[in-house]
């Protein structure tokens, strides 16, 4: 008999939720170009998308928090003179992009914080070398302002983007190059190629230091860099088969491959290394695969699918420092549609803690860069700044109380911190009598408790029963009758309830450490015996 067992993994429930409509982008007349790219980009701060232009290339740029309905005449970044084929944010100024066109140019731009008030027609560098049209750009993962760009003319250029110069330029490809990419700290590219081969370079040399075979169909192919060197790929069999494979980082031997399916849309990776998951996302597919890498045999461990009826035609995908870490959100997609939507989609772990998840949300990559490009040039290398993210949670759960007006607790804290300044205890203490007031004034009270006929003696005696204005006592007491009306009166309340609550579990704690305690005991009691 076989037993199966289920590996354990705290993404094993990971699931993907839409958002609703209005809190997406709709109306966007997304490119049709048929070039294999994601035609989305987004970042913290803005939302950018390939847009179908007349005579010219353009792309759409967007605070990420204007969503809703996109007017047909909002503005546009338009210097390009053809299609723009890529764009990529980069990791270390949220308002830079960069865009590859068919017009053969990479072009920079800043984007003014809020967004763009009109058409965008200057660029802050223009890099020019390539001589047929530019599919692939990639910002250099720790080091300022360098940035990455291969063409249809088989080129790849290492740009100094503040200076505008090429600091190397590869030319071994003898076809098209369907993707390049950095490794982790931006020592080594690989590249994917139309000739089935995936290559490994020095960028700083341009030294081709590996070659290897990569998938066996001529379609597209897609890779990238695992966090331990590895790299993983997507493609072709021969026959037709869409796969993912995974491949040593120095031998580019083989470890895995294994087959998806029948569809014949590229398949885009994207890759967490803070989480090690790998999400596919297949152009002209309607589902998201996603899968758990670790560094032991059988290395990629598939998760979940989160599917939808809607298919497909980019995708862009959210970094680590613009999720809402508060809802144990771990990755953000936004789905472009041939309807013109671009559509929300979260990817949560489920957990009813409100507290900070540090085993989700490991240190992440920083917007600071490590090194400067001439530092990185002359032979440094560095790994990516990290920061915390708790800094975030903790920011978004104190923006969330002050909205709600935080816990009863903290009310209550700041109500009794207020009413002990110099000038605010007169105002507790006048808001108490007009609550006691309008108390007393309410005929559907009960009778007094004391005798009638001592209510006009004056008394310096501690009284058990408010005087009105009249000086006759016309409710009964209760020892919190001061709080029972007005403002006050929720908050009493509330404090009273939540004190019960805190005793109960206070209490259950307590049964649960006696029976703890006296286990405890009676086992060392028996190791005694034992002994004797």
């Amino acid at each position: 008999m076989s037993v199966k067992v289920v590996r354990n993994s705290k993404f094993r429930h990971v699931f993907g939720q839409p958002q609703k409509k209005e809190n997406c982008y709709d109306n966007i007349r997304i490119t049709k170009s048929s070039w294999d790219s994601t035609f989305c980009c987004v970042n913290p701060k803005f939302l950018a998308i390939i847009t179908e232009a007349a005579g010219g290339g353009a792309f759409l740029v967007m605070s990420i928090d204007k969503v809703g309905r996109v007017d047909r005449d909002v503005p546009l970044v338009v210097g390009h003179k053809a299609t723009v084929l890529d764009i990529a944010w980069c990791p270390h100024n949220d308002n830079l992009i960069a865009s590859a066109s068919e017009d053969c140019t990479i072009k920079v731009w800043e984007i003014p914080d809020g967004g763009l008030s009109k058409n965008l027609t200057d660029c802050v560098a223009d890099l020019v070398a390539h001589q047929r049209r530019v599919g692939v750009i990639n910002w250099h993962p720790s080091a300022h302002l360098v940035l990455l760009s291969a063409g249809s003319d088989n080129k790849i250029f290492i740009w100094n983007v503040a200076t505008a110069e090429i600091f190397t330029e590869i030319s071994i490809h003898t076809d098209t190059i369907y993707s390049a990419v950095w490794n982790y700290n931006g020592s080594l590219i690989v590249t994917s190629c139309k000739d089935k081969m995936l290559r490994l370079f020095d960028p700083r040399t341009g030294k081709l230091l590996k070659d290897g075979k990569g998938h066996t169909a001529t379609k597209p192919m897609r890779a990238l860099f695992m966090k331990d060197g590895r790299i993983f790929t997507t493609g072709f069999s021969r026959t037709g088969e869409r796969q993912y494979a995974l491949y040593d980082g120095e031998s580019l031997e083989c470890l895995i491959m294994e087959e998806l399916d029948n569809s014949n849309g590229l398949l885009f990776p994207f890759y967490d290394e803070d989480t090690n998951m790998i999400y596919l996302c297949g152009k002209g597919d309607s589902a998201i695969r996603y899968f758990e890498y670790t560094s032991e045999s059988p290395y990629i461990h598939y998760l979940n699918t989160h599917q939808s009826s809607d298919p497909q035609r980019g995708m862009g995908w959210m970094t680590k420092r613009g999720l809402n870490v508060n809802n144990c959100e771990i990755s953000k997609f936004y789905k472009l549609h041939n309807s013109g939507l671009c559509e929300v989609i979260t990817m949560t772990v489920p957990r009813k803690s409100e507290l900070f998840q540090e085993d989700l949300y490991p240190d992440t990559a920083a917007q600071q860069a490590a090194i400067s490009a001439e530092e990185w040039f002359t032979g440094k290398d560095a790994d990516p700044v990290m920061m915390s993210l708790k800094d975030v949670f903790l920011a978004n759960q104190s923006q969330k109380e002050q909205k709600s007006g935080g816990s009863v607790l903290r009310q209550a804290s700041r109500r009794i911190a207020e009413m002990g300044k110099p000038g605010q205890r007169d105002s507790a203490n006048s808001e108490i009598q007009s609550a006691s007031m309008s108390r007393l004034n309410m005929s559907s009270l009960k009778p007094p408790l004391s005798n009638p006929s001592n209510s006009n003696t004056p008394s310096h005696e501690p009284s058990p029963q408010p005087q009105g204005t009249n000086g006759n006592s016309n409710a009964s007491y209760t020892p919190n009758a001061l709080y029972t009306v007005g403002v006050e009166a929720d908050m009493f309340t509330k404090l009273q309830e939540e004190i019960k609550r805190m005793k109960i579990i206070v209490k259950g704690h307590e049964k649960r450490i006696k029976t703890l305690e006296d286990r405890l005991n009676e086992m060392n009691m028996n190791y005694d015996d034992e002994d004797d």
